[in-house]
């Protein structure tokens, strides 16, 4: 006779076989029974970026990832510009970010990164004013030019073998910093000094990545106990709102003086300040400030440091740039080689644009975006998504598609960008995403280009960039795109 208790094993085995059979005979990725599609995230997490790339490839541009059994690590991850116009314009109301992504960023507070809805429509329309006001662009040329001439010429003129995304990331804290609360906190000087508040931005967005893949209530009872990552991003929440706290309170006391919203004193907080109606907290300027540093800082650096490895690995390209500046006139003598050329200057180099937007398809700054589901939808793709599901947009595996792409998606190619007649090419914007598309698409992009432009002209025009043998590149999981050991350099000054 069987028993019941041999019953019972048979049926759960019965169960768990057919659940693993039919989870596996369309998926392009291992699920495994209780755990999911977890090992096969574990053994790819030094290449997350490339693994999902291919499982994308192979599942047609949209996977259902399941993690373990009663874990909240099931979404859907998507690289398929179809469901992406979808989501982010055409049904723009029903994908928000979500309350799940509120507390993975909790430390962004209320600021228009974590707000959804009439918050979010306010700060927008008041940010795209400022954005657009003929004071900020002076700003953001006078603020560069006083970097490169104060931070990173004497860094470059001093030093033969650099670190270059250490380099690029100190210089555009500092720009930020400048640009948004009209403070320098000379990150990028020769001594490379150690500056807490950086540093503690760093430890905050290494935070938010840990809490993308662990489950919730594992990083909750660490918050709850205070102990590793949680404990670390206490720490560091409290070292950088003291350093904004600080900050806001300064710029209340300039803006009980007479000479306050001088234009030489232009910076976004205090034009804030001046624009809003109403008695506001100074909480509120706090998540306000942070939201603007967040937009400007590592995004700007990451796309710097991946294009001047791509140009400094492509001979051909690092030519055409050079032959470009010198037709348009650009080219310096010895005492004006650090000049700061205008936002029109800069829209002569139809070749250098090119090269930057190839750099920002193949790796963009923010390699995926997060939204949730308000009420149950089916993306254009045939696949169902239910109430409050979680959707990841692989901005990285977008720029590496085909069908978008072509056969030579893999390959770094400026020409791709110019048209017959010389201009630059129109991209969709659901297409080529580093600025995302629809209503949140980035309201700084005009500003992102002009900056790396000049920078990028600046050590080209100047210096030949070489890797050095044997380092190894390669794209570390994280939320901004780094490199995972940096980019060592050695510079050789040209003749000019």
């Amino acid at each position: 006779m069987v028993g019941f208790k041999e019953i019972l094993v048979a049926v759960v085995l019965s169960f768990i076989f057919l659940v693993h059979w039919s989870w596996n005979r369309n998926s392009p990725v291992r699920i495994w029974p209780v755990v999911g599609m977890l090992p096969g995230v574990l053994h790819n997490i030094g290449r997350l970026h490339d693994f999902f790339t291919e499982v994308l490839e192979r599942g047609k541009g949209t996977l259902q990832v399941r993690g373990p059994w009663f874990s909240n690590l099931n979404f859907v991850l998507t690289s398929d510009s179809r469901n992406v116009q979808h989501i982010l314009s055409k049904k723009f109301e029903n994908f928000q970010r979500g309350p799940e992504f509120r507390e993975i960023f909790e430390a962004l507070g209320d600021g228009i990164f974590n707000s959804d809805g009439d918050l979010w429509k306010t700060q927008q329309k008041s940010l795209h004013s400022l954005i657009k006001n003929t004071k900020f662009e002076l700003a953001v040329q006078r603020i560069l030019s006083q970097k490169l001439e104060r931070g990173l010429i004497p860094i470059l003129e001093s030093c033969s073998v650099l670190d270059m995304q250490d380099v690029f990331h100190r210089l555009t804290f500092d720009v930020i910093c400048l640009l948004v609360l009209g403070f320098d906190p000379n990150c990028l000087s020769i001594e490379f000094p150690n500056v807490s508040c950086e540093k503690a931005y760093d430890v905050m967005e290494e935070a938010a990545l840990y809490r993308h893949f662990v489950p919730t209530g594992f990083w909750k009872l660490q918050r709850l106990l205070q102990v590793g990552e949680e404990n670390k991003l206490r720490r560091a929440w409290e070292t950088f709102d003291k350093f904004l706290y600080d900050q806001i309170l300064l710029k209340h006391e300039k803006l009980s003086t007479k000479n306050a919203g001088k234009e030489e004193e232009f910076d976004l907080l205090t034009a804030f300040m001046l624009g809003e109606s109403g008695e506001k907290s100074n909480r509120f300027w706090r998540d306000t400030a942070f939201s603007l540093l967040a937009a400007g800082r590592d995004t700007v650096a990451a796309a710097l440091v991946w294009f001047l490895w791509l140009v400094a690995t492509h001979p051909s390209v690092e030519e055409k740039i050079l032959e470009e500046i010198k037709v348009k006139n650009m080219h310096t003598n010895e005492d004006s080689k650090w000049k700061i050329y205008s936002v029109k200057e800069m829209s002569q180099l139809v070749y250098l644009h090119g090269a930057i937007s190839e750099a920002l398809r193949l790796y963009p700054p923010v390699p995926f975006e997060h939204r949730a589901s308000v009420q149950p939808d089916i993306l254009p793709s045939g696949h169902p998504v239910g109430r409050n599901t979680k959707i990841f947009l692989s901005l990285y595996s977008m720029g590496r598609s085909k069908e978008i792409w072509g056969e030579d998606c893999l390959e770094f190619k400026p020409e791709r960008w110019i048209s017959e007649q010389g201009g630059v090419v129109h991209i969709p914007s659901y297409k080529f995403m580093p600025f995302l598309t629809g209503p949140r698409t980035c309201l700084g992009k005009d500003t992102a280009f002009y900056q790396i432009k000049t920078v990028a002209v600046a050590v080209i025009q100047n210096y030949h960039v070489k890797v050095l043998e044997n380092h190894p590149v390669t794209p570390s999981p994280s939320i901004i795109l780094k490199m995972k050991h940096g980019l060592l350099v050695r510079l050789s000054k040209r003749h000019h």
